[in-house]
């Protein structure tokens, strides 16, 4: 698991990716890897960003205590990333959203062709696990931060998540 400042340097990366319009980014340390590709909503004709700023992105990369990466190379910037799905609305009922405590891949079960943690219609607790997010590797649980009956799951099975992305509508009860 990262730590809170390492979190908030990715955040920051991330922020910078997307001001920069880079659609994938490699960064390859000797503790750890990241790989991040952003989604394009609609064909954008724009020519890439030619003034991005790699002093920026080094000095964003070196506030962290590991060595600057081996490798950073943008792949792509002419796609610019796309942006969170609105969160839709349900009635007039006030729904609580649970949000992607990280970046990574969305999976509705903890094996592939097993049955999901949970589905529309289900009443869950709080700290129940409700689905997992995949990030470096990694299988992180993802656990409900209200009790209730989940109205809307926000994203498919397999898909990337963003920080603070939504992915469940739970009708609090």
């Amino acid at each position: 698991m990262m730590k809170p400042d390492e979190m908030d340097e990715l955040k920051e990366l991330i922020a910078f990716l997307k001001e920069n319009e880079i659609a994938e980014f490699d960064l390859d340390r000797s503790d750890f890897k990241v790989r991040l590709k952003f989604a394009s909503a609609v064909a954008h004709d724009a020519p890439p960003a030619s003034g991005l700023d790699l002093a920026a992105l080094a000095r964003l990369m070196s506030a962290s205590p590991a060595t600057l990466p081996a490798a950073i190379h943008p792949a792509a910037t002419a796609a610019p990333p796309s942006a969170p799905p609105p969160v839709p609305a349900v009635e007039e009922e006030k729904l609580h959203i649970v949000k992607s405590p990280i970046v990574g891949t969305f999976y509705e079960s903890p094996s592939p062709g097993s049955s999901a943690f949970v589905t529309v219609g289900d009443r869950v607790e709080k700290g129940q696990v409700i689905c997992i997010v995949e990030a470096m590797k990694l299988m992180n649980e993802i656990e409900s931060d209200a009790s209730g009956e989940i109205v809307k799951r926000l994203v498919a099975n397999g898909q990337p998540v963003e920080y603070g992305q939504p992915l469940f509508a739970i009708r609090i009860s």
